[in-house]
């Protein structure tokens, strides 16, 4: 294990330096404390100034108690009690325990501390009975289980020293290598019984070559690079990464004459004249405001949960909130400069084409060169607005600061329940994946709760933040799925009328020839009113074209089937809470809370993905 150590020093020193907007924070070892490897590791980081965080199955009492390995039921109730053991052995791993839980970060999962502690004397107590102690083995190892996903997520690499026998003990070190590769963590496996063949696995699949004795030539260029990975977002020239961050200029208010496309939405989804005129003009919330401001009751919430770690609680609005209102304010700007452009761009593009025949009804030839230089000008608008969109990046840097956004916008939920993403698990941006790794790092920068979770505690989380959660996404998403779909129709009809309404100039036409051919009318009438139906021959269908322009450009019908889509989901999310609301207390428990949790994010993560993917190929550009 030293000489995995200092691998990994190594590869953080030799680090590349895209990443590097201040120095590298200490190294940080995940360890659940259980006795042999666990702790050896411990002693290994606090000798190389690590800094040590302990996700423990249970509460510190009860996991010193456990992981004494006492058989004395006496013994236990002591330790239990916070007493010391009178044996001298069980004493000594006690007393360890206890010096390294000290000097660790502790995050506790006390919420069935109760519960384990009975069963624990009562196998104690009956040591012939075999049920009990079966059933105590099965309860502690989804215990920790659960406190092995959360080491899992919280790491960049896993150690596991497993003898390659079984997976299928819930709990162990080779279950846990397991989740932790389905979870997409690479893992730095330790055989017992060769510690200095030491292998890098990768996959699930790498479990079924265990048995088989791979080279190892290339291990630690492997380790290395995974290393390096986790430490560098890949950027380049071409894909800024951090420094991308450091260029962008906040925005107070959104630019009316980027308001285009919100325009649509409104003056297509509004009900009432009144909102569909109303004012699009946004104030963006301040960085500095949005702990007092929209994420105050969150926060006040969050404080006031049973054993909340109020330094987690500031660091979340501090860190995480406020950061989240600045990549908001952002993008919200720079939505407004790409799609706002883009709709313009259909308005200018019809209108250069009305332009160039408007001359026909009102001017001869030798005065057409006015209507041409407006021409000129509505088409150089479009260039102008296509050139600088391109230069600027509007597109890709909504893309890049929308996703920072939505993950810290959703992040303090998954925090105060000491759980997050695993980093196999994170969305891979086609052009760039600093957005992910800058998220990543301030998360990991706040870091898991200081604190026992309690039953009271999970159970005030389901009940308050996460169901106030996932309705308020739910209703969102509701609410714009049926304001995109009304926004989809009614553009519809207004693009099917002006071609109908086209159809009807030519046919009016056709028939005042006829008139006039009958000598209905005189020719120089027909020939006035045949200018002006030739404009509207084109003038209509080239707006209806223009409408089915920006409806195609913002394919409001899929958005809003996305979010009717991700409403449900959520909707389903909601039904399983109040399930578990209807529960006695003591059947709903951290597994089940943070299952939730874990899914009502994979859902919003899924319709960000889903909605980037839609808009991904579509670039500023001139319409066609």
């Amino acid at each position: 294990m030293r000489e995995i150590l200092d691998i990994i020093e190594a590869a953080a020193v030799s680090a590349p330096s895209h990443a590097a907007v201040g120095p590298f924070a200490p190294t940080r070892l995940h360890t659940l404390l259980a006795d042999g490897t666990d702790r050896m590791a411990t002693r290994f980081g606090l000798e190389r100034g690590y800094e040590i965080v302990a996700p423990l199955p249970f509460g510190r009492r009860l996991n010193r108690a456990i992981n004494s390995l006492t058989t004395d039921p006496a013994e236990a109730r002591r330790l239990l009690a916070g007493d010391d053991a009178l044996d001298p052995l069980t004493q000594s791993h006690a007393a360890e325990i206890r010096d390294l839980s000290d000097k660790a970060h502790v995050f506790s999962l006390a919420d069935a501390d109760e519960e384990i502690a009975r069963l624990f004397l009562a196998k104690l107590d009956k040591p012939e009975d075999a049920t009990l102690a079966s059933l105590f083995a099965a309860e502690t190892s989804r215990r920790v289980a659960l406190a092995g996903r959360i080491l899992i997520e919280q790491s960049d690499l896993v150690i596991g020293v497993w003898d390659g026998a079984t997976t299928a003990h819930v709990g162990g070190t080779g279950h846990t290598i397991a989740v932790a590769l389905e979870l997409g963590s690479p893992v730095i496996w330790i055989d017992p019984s060769r510690p200095d063949r030491w292998r890098i696995l990768l996959a699930p699949e790498a479990l079924t070559t265990v048995a088989i004795d791979p080279p190892t030539d290339d291990r630690v260029a492997v380790l290395t690079g995974l290393v390096h990975a986790a430490l560098d977002p890949g950027s380049d020239e071409a894909q800024p990464g951090f420094t991308a961050l450091l260029r962008e200029r906040w925005h107070g208010t959104s630019n009316p004459l980027a308001h285009g496309y919100r325009r649509v939405e409104a003056l297509f989804g509004g009900d009432t004249m009144r909102q569909r005129l109303r004012s699009l003009r946004q104030r963006y919330e301040r960085p500095e405001q949005i702990q007092t401001g929209s994420g105050s009751a969150f926060l006040c919430e969050a404080a006031a949960l049973p054993g909340a770690d109020t330094g987690l609680v500031e660091r979340i609005g501090a860190e995480v909130m406020r950061r989240a209102a600045w990549s908001d304010g952002i993008s919200a700007h720079l939505s407004d400069a790409y799609r706002g452009g883009m709709t313009f761009n259909f308005v200018l593009s019809s209108l250069s084409i009305v332009a160039g025949i408007m001359y026909l009804p009102f001017v001869g030839v030798e005065d057409k060169w006015m209507f041409a230089l407006a021409e000129l000008v509505l088409l150089s608008g479009i260039l102008i607005i296509t050139i600088v969109g391109q230069r600027r990046r509007y597109h890709t840097r909504w893309f890049e600061t929308r996703r920072v956004a939505e993950y810290f916008r959703h992040a303090p939920l998954m925090m105060i329940l000491g759980v997050s993403r695993p980093p196999g698990r994170w969305p891979h941006g086609a052009d760039a994946s600093w957005p992910e790794f800058y998220v990543r790092q301030v998360l990991r920068e706040v870091g898991l709760p200081r604190m026992a979770m309690s039953a009271q505690y999970v159970r005030d989380v389901l009940l308050g933040p996460l169901a106030s959660h996932v309705r308020g996404q739910r209703d969102y998403h509701f609410g714009k799925a049926k304001r995109l779909a009304t926004v989809h129709h009614r553009l519809d009809v207004l693009s099917e009328g002006l071609f109908q309404l086209a159809v009807g100039a030519v046919t009016l036409y056709l028939v005042l020839r006829s008139f006039e051919s009958a000598g209905a009318i005189s020719p120089y009438v027909f020939e006035k009113l045949s200018k002006v139906f030739t404009v509207l021959g084109v003038a209509f269908p080239t707006f209806g074209a223009g409408v089915a322009g920006v409806r195609y450009f913002g394919d409001f019908e899929r958005f809003g089937e996305i979010s009717e889509v991700t409403a449900e989901k959520l909707d389903g999310i909601s039904k399983r809470i109040d399930i578990l609301a209807s529960a006695p207390p003591s059947a709903v428990g951290y597994g089940e809370v943070t299952e939730l949790a874990h899914a009502a994010d994979d859902i919003v993560v899924a319709e960000l993905e889903s909605w980037q993917a839609v808009f991904g190929g579509k670039q500023i550009a001139v319409p066609v």
